[in-house]
């Protein structure tokens, strides 16, 4: 028989997802209003060390929602790594802004912190209490580091930079559910942080996201934002809002799921470490960063193909594919973009050196052994 599929990232439901969604259609509760939705809410919150949660559609809406509850405004700059999924620059044009690309630290592949304080002391100037951007005049609105991979930023020095230019931090922490900075909660080192719950993340609802914070008014008018700024029982709106508002069935789906956030993270890490494991013998095989500070969730894994590799990254990948795996190369990055190439950016020296190199393989929580096995062969055979 020919070898079955393996795919890259797919959920593991195997917990209380169809009781949970059983009980919604039993109560009729199936839209936006449903015990299952306030539950998920206080779910995530406690899991990731916040003190409240606003459920959105998609972590996308998650992130252009909390920008603008910070104060991004239309034409205002919000720095951002270009090395990141395309969804945290255009969450920062839904919001009318721009992004201003930062470079990442080769020891994390996240937001450099000497980096972004080169731009902000050499690019910037302060006005009346605001930041504003030398070359173009624009207001510096807020920074939006980027918890790549589940391994965070190195979030402590950011967050110093921030408060001393008085910025808002929106932390993309899209696929850092369950990790820790120096031990310590991210959501403690930005004013808001926003998970997704794709079908390909850690934990998912098939779609959705989540912002999480401590500051009970910036939470406040984010939940307020988000379902359409309603004012009262009447339909009376106060400015305008959005339809962000995720539905009880998919609210039901994350809570099954966050019930095992544990032992996903478990399988997540192990994978990584069979692969590591594997692959160290080959010396034009990089690992995925491990940075002191971070304890990394570890979302996706896979290999680095250095200098002096016998095979690019597209023979790579053609050749996993053809054994029916679902190996991908990864992002390209937002300042190469066609809709980005115009945007204020850093020397992106270290973006430009990695991204072309990285191989994603399959990583999902119920990954049988015997299948990983079988990507690492089909990777050493390539020697």
């Amino acid at each position: 028989m020919p070898p079955e599929f393996i795919p890259l990232a797919i959920p593991d439901l195997g917990g209380r997802e169809a009781e949970y969604l059983q009980q919604c259609v039993t109560d009729n509760f199936v839209s936006s209003v449903g015990p299952f939705v306030t539950a998920f809410e206080q779910s995530v919150a406690r899991a990731v060390g916040g003190k409240h949660g606003v459920s959105t559609a998609s972590g996308t809406a998650g992130l252009h929602l909390a920008l603008v509850t910070v104060g991004v405004r239309r034409d205002d700059l919000v720095l951002c790594p270009s090395f990141t999924f395309i969804a945290s620059a255009n969450a920062i044009s839904h919001a009318s802004a721009t992004p201003w690309f930062v470079d990442i630290d080769p020891a994390s592949w996240t937001m450099d912190a000497a980096a972004l304080r080169h731009l902000l002391e050499a690019g910037t100037e302060r006005r009346d209490g605001e930041v504003f951007h030398r070359a173009t005049g624009r207001r510096v609105a807020a920074i939006l580091p980027v918890h790549t991979l589940g391994t965070t930023a190195d979030i402590g020095p950011i967050a110093d930079i921030a408060a001393e230019y008085a910025l808002p931090i929106v932390a993309d922490a899209a696929c850092a559910i369950g990790v820790s900075y120096r031990g310590r909660s991210i959501t403690d080192f930005a004013d808001l942080s926003v998970f997704s719950f794709n079908g390909n993340k850690t934990i998912t609802c098939g779609g959705g996201g989540m912002i999480v914070g401590n500051d009970d008014a910036l939470l406040q008018r984010a939940k307020h934002l988000c379902t359409t700024a309603r004012v009262g029982r009447d339909y009376d709106h106060d400015e305008v809002g959005f339809n962000y508002r995720m539905t009880n069935i998919e609210a039901a789906v994350g809570l099954a799921q966050i019930e095992r956030l544990e032992h996903f993270i478990a399988r997540k890490r192990e994978i990584r470490r069979r692969y590591e494991q594997a692959f160290a013998p080959i010396n034009w095989l990089g690992r995925f960063p491990a940075p002191d500070w971070a304890d990394s969730a570890c979302w996706l894994s896979g290999i680095v193909v250095g200098d002096g590799a016998p095979h690019s990254v597209d023979e790579i990948v053609t050749a996993l594919q053809a054994e029916k795996i679902d190996a991908r190369p990864f992002w390209k990055p937002a300042h190469l973009q066609k809709p980005y190439r115009a945007a204020p950016a850093g020397d992106m020296a270290h973006t430009d050196e990695i991204w072309h190199r990285i191989i994603t393989l399959p990583s999902s929580t119920g990954l049988a052994a015997a299948d990983q096995e079988r990507v690492i062969a089909c990777v050493l055979n390539l020697r």
